[in-house]
């Protein structure tokens, strides 16, 4: 899984491209998460357009990273949840504890109103 940081009016963007399915790809996005709350990032969106598909092990991980950044004062938003991990999310009804967005605009949007 590859993982592209970006930086817009103090929000941190990451890009997943890939599954996520189990190690090494959890870790690096528990520690990816995990740096940016040390840095003090309190607003990070995660765009998952280029996941099509998530385990247990990755629900896992986005759970814990949900309460790392909320622990640390901040706010996690998903956005492009599509396909079958959309159909994942409300299986297991993660649509109710995660704020989810059609696109990163609107989870952009949400942080600055």
């Amino acid at each position: 899984m590859q993982i592209k940081e970006k930086v817009d009016s103090n929000v941190a963007i990451l890009s997943f491209k890939g599954d996520l399915l189990g190690e090494p790809d959890t870790s690096n996005v528990r520690d990816k998460i995990h740096s940016l709350v040390s840095d003090n990032m309190k607003r990070i969106v995660i765009d998952l357009s280029g996941v099509n598909y998530m385990n247990s092990s990755g629900i896992g991980t986005l759970i814990a990273c949900l309460a790392t950044v909320t622990a640390g004062g901040g706010e996690l938003r998903l956005a492009n949840v599509g396909g079958k991990v959309q159909n994942l999310f409300v299986i297991t009804q993660l649509v109710k504890v995660f704020d989810t967005y059609e696109t990163v605009e609107r989870a952009l949007a949400n942080f600055k109103e």
